[in-house]
């Protein structure tokens, strides 16, 4: 055991656990918000369900973010499930731009709380920060769900082995 209860583990499994989560198939997410008058947005993949009763959500976040500090201080968060034509959305909210360019793309809007959010998402899932805990490199925050609205047809945009695909929706 490390420090703190934490189990070290070596290289060579985060080389394996690495090599295993390629193969995971996952919605890309970018997660938006707004703090001390600043929209902030990151691409993410770590996003899930938490539970339906009540709705909640979660959302992984390295903590060098820079939408981590605004997170950590309980600002509220939009969860905007990108569309198959997205990509450049995903690649400004990945570290390519900061600040104001990564709301360059894209039709970006506010709800009524002043939440940025991408309107023509497949999905907006509007969450009141509840609570956050840190696990090495990443906070997990977890949201309550107020509201969530749908735009167009299920034809996500979706990240696996490194490289995006667009995924058409789901068989007849």
């Amino acid at each position: 055991m490390g420090e703190g209860g934490n189990v070290r583990q070596p290289a060579e499994v985060q080389s394996q656990l690495k090599a295993a989560l390629r193969r995971l198939a996952k919605s890309v997410v970018v997660i938006s918000c707004a703090h001390d008058g600043q929209r902030f947005a990151m691409a993410a993949t770590a996003v899930t369900e938490i539970s339906m009763e009540p709705p909640a959500m979660l959302a992984c976040v390295n903590r060098n973010s820079s939408i981590h500090t605004p997170l950590a201080a309980g600002a509220d968060f939009c969860l905007n499930i990108l569309h198959g034509s997205h990509e450049e959305i995903s690649a400004l909210c990945s570290g390519k731009a900061g600040g104001e360019q990564r709301f360059a793309v894209g039709q970006w809007e506010e709800n009524e709380t002043g939440i940025p959010f991408l309107a023509d998402a497949q999905a907006n899932i509007f969450c009141r920060c509840e609570s956050f805990l840190t696990r090495g490199s990443h906070s997990i925050f977890m949201g309550d769900v107020v509201a969530a609205r749908q735009s167009g047809d299920v034809a996500p945009l979706v990240y696996l082995d490194g490289r995006y695909a667009a995924f058409g929706g789901p068989p007849a």
